[in-house]
């Protein structure tokens, strides 16, 4: 039982940890490698799907 407790701990961290970094880095290119293979993982992770997805090019508030 503390195994799972801790894979959710872990797994809730890497959320945050994903999602700080998608809300803190700039959309990169598309034909970029960065936006091409790593963003859209770190945007999984982070949950980040959808509407709540920032498309390449496109300008943050």
């Amino acid at each position: 039982m503390e195994l799972l407790s801790d894979l959710l701990s872990y797994a809730g961290m890497f959320v945050a940890i994903s999602s700080a970094i998608c809300a803190a880095t700039p959309t990169p290119k598309d034909d970029a490698f960065m936006g091409k293979y790593v963003y859209p993982i770190i945007e999984l992770i982070a949950l980040n799907v959808g509407k709540a997805k920032q498309k390449a090019g496109e300008a943050s508030d």
